[in-house]
């Protein structure tokens, strides 16, 4: 379970505790709960406080809220345990997910990895709006339709039942600065886009001089060349005469694929946040965070040396492989090529 999966399936129990009547029926059964990273000295991997928000617009204490929510939880597929803290957070540890089911998801969905699954009746995404006379509003807003297209979201605020929906409010967006100038023409319209995005709208962008550099210390370069990286590693394997293989291994020890495994599986929820605020320089700092991730795990695919290609050579290699794979999609969100060799 994902945790986008995660925070549709608490809205589901709550929805259906109402209707069971566990809950009063003025309880407002929200369209999204938040659900994030346990912070430190919590329980298991995720919380939400969603029992508190519903005791507070249905006058009721938040402990018993939880208590019904965490008894209908505990049972759904993997979701180990719930445990309740405070005054009525919900801590999930979840069941033990294998790397080589996390590898299988993200190559069956291919760049669609972490998109909701749009309903049979769901009407086609609207397409991309035509060029803003301001640059960065056209690039940013066009940003955001496609993460929101994503994720089954629409620009359009309900009424309720019956009623036509209204326009969202524009989203604000500050314009390039006019000591830039042509940004597009100084930076390309990759790196352009890459700056006006990695900053919320309401900021104005900056174009620092580290746009322009192909190393490490440009996060804009980075991120292509992890995804870069991924496909050469799938090159080299090639000439090793092995292919990769969804399988689970260990490290030895050293566990140097949790962070990109934490990144790879977080990849929905940030989609699924970035899509609700509008923000998508959310997917911006996701993508530097699995690109380092995948840069620092990368020495570990291949073999060293005399080493002959092992059933974890192969797993480590489509594990990059599917890290390469979310990269490219996220840039793609993003309007951003991602180039298999730079």
């Amino acid at each position: 379970m994902t945790p986008a999966d995660l925070s549709r399936t608490v809205v589901r129990a709550v929805r259906c505790a109402v209707e069971d009547g566990e809950l009063p029926a003025d309880a407002a059964v929200p369209a999204r709960v938040v659900v994030e990273r346990t912070r430190p000295g919590g329980v298991g991997e995720y919380a939400t406080p969603v029992a508190l928000q519903l005791a507070k617009s249905a006058a009721l204490v938040p402990g018993r809220v939880a208590d019904v929510l965490a008894r209908r939880l505990a049972g759904e597929p993997g979701i180990e345990r719930v445990e309740i803290t405070g005054p009525g957070f919900l801590n999930f540890v979840m069941a033990p997910a294998s790397v080589a089911d996390l590898v299988r998801d993200v190559r069956e969905r291919g760049a669609r990895y972490g998109f909701v699954p749009a309903p049979d009746d769901a009407p086609d995404a609207c397409p991309e709006p035509p060029e803003l006379p301001e640059l960065r509003a056209g690039v940013v807003r066009a940003a955001v339709q496609r993460v929101r297209d994503s994720q089954g979201q629409s620009d359009s605020q309900g009424l309720g039942l019956g009623a036509a929906p209204l326009p969202a409010a524009p989203l604000p967006v500050a314009p390039v600065a006019r000591r830039d100038g042509d940004v597009r023409a100084a930076y390309g319209a990759d790196a352009a886009a890459w700056a006006m995005l990695c900053v919320p709208p309401q900021e104005t962008p900056v174009f620092p001089a580290r746009l322009l550099v192909q190393d490490e210390s440009s996060e804009f370069f980075r991120v292509r060349y992890a995804h870069a990286r991924s496909r050469a590693l799938s090159r080299n394997a090639a000439d090793l005469a092995f292919r990769s293989e969804p399988g689970d291994f260990t490290d030895d020890g050293d566990d140097a694929a949790a962070p990109l495994l934490r990144a790879l599986r977080d990849y929905p929820l940030v989609l699924e946040a970035a899509a609700h605020h509008r923000a998508p320089e959310r997917l911006v700092r996701h993508l530097v965070e699995l690109a380092d991730a995948l840069l620092d795990f990368q020495y570990r695919v291949l073999p060293k040396g005399d080493e002959k290609p092992s059933a974890a050579h192969r797993a480590r290699l489509a594990l990059a492989e599917a890290a390469g794979t979310v990269l490219a999609g996220g840039l793609a969100l993003l309007g951003i090529d991602a180039p298999d060799c730079l």
